[in-house]
């Protein structure tokens, strides 16, 4: 649903600029877009059974410049002359912690008695009840001791670490669109309002750079980057676009598939495994590679 009618959003929120003055104006009508989509997910549910959510990573090309729009744990990076410039970074429990601890503190009916805004360094057991321990909430960046009382031994709202790391003990992004029936395991505690549809825009501006045939903006799902670094994605760029021609248009396809290939490994007997025999990623593993410069052009 997001796929076919999200830039449709983008799209009507573009026509209402009258004169595109500054490029905050850009990105409110991006954000205001998610919104909307978000929005008509919620009421579309309900009549047509519309269940789960997505992440979202979006590109929208206007006089001249880019924006690179991202709600969830896909990730968009320009590959320019081997330079490697981040245009987007993952929102998961781990990097907006203190954003889902803020909201729980603000409103503890949302956390019911079963969970605490609080984080400690591992899980609190009722013996410990008295004692102290390390602690953090939505205010800290480090870490404090704290005496643990009868409520901090409820589930913590943010636990698990990396990819392992959880909203609630049950989602493991916190921004995407949709997720609105979505409630914690075996309870009727929502979880959808630690969810913000909003996403992050960063802008690049193309006409502060002479581009070649071979910078690109590579766009993947957290299937290409769970096992495939920023540094390995450049190289595979050199590596590939350079067997071709510069103005042959399907070395972009060939990158695309060869990122894909690449991330999902070979089949061995212990199942898919990269070169260096580890696991090949087992997620979603979209990809897609759009030129700076057009082929053949030094422009």
């Amino acid at each position: 649903m997001a796929s076919r009618l999200l830039h449709r959003h983008i799209r009507e929120q573009l026509k209402d600029l009258k004169e595109v003055t500054h490029e905050s104006l850009v990105v409110g009508a991006i954000e205001n877009a998610f919104q909307l989509m978000d929005e008509q997910m919620a009421r579309e549910r309900r009549g047509h059974q519309v269940e789960g959510g997505c992440c979202a990573l979006v590109v929208v090309y206007l006089l001249g410049k880019v924006y690179v729009a991202n709600a969830g744990d896909s990730r968009a990076i320009i590959v320019r002359n081997g330079e490697i410039i981040p245009m987007s970074r993952e929102f998961t429990p781990e990097t907006e912690r203190q954003r889902l601890q803020l909201l729980g503190f603000l409103k503890p009916e949302l956390l019911g008695s079963e969970f605490t805004h609080l984080e400690f360094s591992r899980r609190v057991l009722p013996k410990e009840l008295g004692q102290r321990m390390l602690y953090r909430d939505q205010n800290m960046t480090g870490w404090a001791y704290k005496k643990i009382e009868l409520e901090d031994l409820r589930f913590p709202l943010v636990c698990g670490e990396g990819k392992k790391a959880r909203v609630m003990a049950t989602i493991g992004v916190t921004r995407g669109l949709g997720d609105h029936n979505l409630k914690v395991c075996s309870s009727t505690l929502p979880i959808k309002p630690f969810l913000s549809c909003f996403p992050e825009v960063r802008v690049y501006d193309l006409t502060q750079y002479e581009h070649c045939p071979d910078d690109v903006l590579v766009l993947g799902t957290d299937g290409l980057w769970d096992v495939t670094t920023d540094y390995e994605v450049a190289a595979t760029v050199d590596r590939v676009l350079s067997a071709y021609e510069p103005n042959d248009h399907s070395r972009y396809t060939a990158l695309a598939q060869a990122l894909v290939l690449g991330a999902r490994g070979t089949p061995r007997d212990r199942g898919w495994r990269l070169p260096n025999n580890k696991l090949g990623s087992g997620d979603d593993i979209s990809v897609f590679v759009i030129p700076l410069g057009g082929p053949g052009s030094y422009s």
